[in-house]
């Protein structure tokens, strides 16, 4: 397609997961196209920025760069390794594949034998499709963000979603509230500082989806962990839109263009 289309650039932050995993076989492609006149480039962030988003252990490392707090996780390549990380982390675990899309294929376990249930029974654990392994957080509230960013730093966000049901429904069987209605203006302001650091220090020009849990247990101090980052629209997007009376997406494909968010209507 881009052969014969020959575009002015490529967009992958709307087609969800799928163009993320595809972005830097694409950079690779145009870079060996570099002298047959393709004028193509890929727009917003950098495919390096999303595969440092997307690989599990250079993103932990970034979120520990950053002082932000996640779930005690680790990634098996095999079964020594997966009772190694849960002997590490406690159960009960979240367990998924890292090769699957839309949260299938994931479970809770309690014990080593349902760990050793799910990996001989429920998927295939290989070198190449390793599964990760999450700290379990009880009593959890889930909370979606999605921000606009410029080529210059600047980051707004667009949408602060609270979950309705807890935290472990997958965000696209659950439903939300914008704005939010139980969670705190610490808990917002922590939500918020976490996000522009993320955001910035990925290099993202478009759109960045990210999710939060926080916890309270036994009515102690809330606490704020990081779930994940997606440098792309998520399926919340055309909601936020339809409720804040903006144009997101097409505000995000301006930013990709070059534009900064004060040239921008928002």
């Amino acid at each position: 397609i881009v052969e014969a289309e020959n575009p002015y650039g490529l967009i992958v932050q709307f087609g969800g997961q799928t163009p993320l995993k595809l972005s830097l076989p694409i950079l690779e492609w145009l870079k060996s196209r570099d002298g047959l006149k393709s004028r193509s480039k890929i727009l917003g962030t950098s495919p390096i920025s999303i595969n440092l988003a997307e690989d599990r252990e250079e993103f932990t490392k970034i979120l520990e760069e950053l002082e932000i707090r996640q779930p005690l996780n680790g990634i098996a390549r095999n079964h020594n390794e997966a009772k190694l990380v849960a002997k590490k982390i406690g159960f009960p675990l979240v367990v998924r594949p890292s090769y699957v899309l839309g949260g299938r294929a994931m479970e809770i376990v309690k014990d080593e034998n349902e760990l050793t249930r799910y990996i001989t029974e429920a998927v295939k654990v290989s070198p190449d499709h390793p599964i990760l392994l999450d700290e379990y957080l009880n009593n959890a509230i889930e909370i979606d963000v999605d921000a606009l960013c410029d080529s210059n730093g600047t980051v707004v966000i667009a949408g602060l979603m609270e979950h309705v049901e807890p935290a472990g429904i997958h965000s696209g069987d659950s439903a939300c509230c914008l704005p939010s209605i139980s969670l705190s203006k610490s808990t917002l302001d922590v939500v918020k500082n976490w996000t522009k650091l993320i955001a910035k220090r990925l290099n993202v020009v478009g759109l960045i989806n990210l999710q939060f849990a926080v916890t309270n247990l036994n009515n102690k101090e809330n606490k704020l962990f990081i779930l994940e980052a997606n440098p792309r629209a998520s399926r919340t997007v055309p909601f936020v839109s339809k409720a804040i009376g903006k144009p997101i997406a097409k505000l995000a494909t301006q930013l990709m263009q070059g534009f900064t968010l004060e040239d921008v209507d928002f």
